[in-house]
């Protein structure tokens, strides 16, 4: 089921030039292992001025726009929450246009599903994402990950994370990570 949606939607973002990463648990099966996951997570590589754009993408899918005011929405909380009509599976549409973000989705891993390639986030900033969000969930995920892909570029991970660290009041992210590591 989740590989028709990533499918479909990935077709339709490629189409339309919309840049984007696979994020979230879809990644985390891909370099962890299996576990339960309900939504789809996309960050996109431009800023909420695209969503009338981003609008027309996901009527062609075909995808259901779950929040009523979805402008005010979008400002808000910088996220468009959909829903498959076919399959019932929610899709989060997150824009972003920072420097890392569009880093990150020139490093994507395009991995064919159902003959479409679908890009994913690599495996170094499924890491920052999860840290990053820092739920006990994206802790554990982030193990997972590390133990299963030996070849993670870490001074990758620790550039970004210590500069994450230096616009946080926390600055704990470096630190979460290479505890990790140990």
């Amino acid at each position: 089921m989740f590989d028709r949606v990533l499918s479909r939607v990935s077709a339709c973002l490629d189409e339309n030039n919309l840049p984007y990463m696979i994020i979230g648990g879809q990644a985390v099966l891909l370099y962890g292992e299996p576990r339960l996951t309900k939504d789809i997570d996309i960050t996109l590589g431009v800023g909420p001025d695209h969503l009338d754009k981003l609008l027309l993408i996901i009527d062609q899918i075909p995808l259901k726009s779950l929040p009523e005011d979805i402008s005010t929405f979008v400002k808000q909380t910088m996220v468009l929450p959909t829903l498959d009509k076919s399959t019932g599976i929610r899709v989060d549409f997150i824009f972003s246009f920072t420097p890392y973000e569009s880093q990150a989705i020139k490093r994507v891993n395009k991995i064919k599903i159902l003959g479409q390639d679908v890009c994913f986030a690599s495996v170094e900033d499924l890491i920052i994402h999860k840290i990053f969000a820092g739920r006990p969930r994206d802790i554990e995920d982030v193990r997972i990950v590390i133990l299963k892909n030996k070849n993670i570029d870490t001074l990758y991970v620790e550039r970004w994370l210590k500069e994450f660290d230096a616009a946080s009041d926390e600055k704990n992210f470096l630190t979460t990570f290479k505890s990790i590591m140990k």
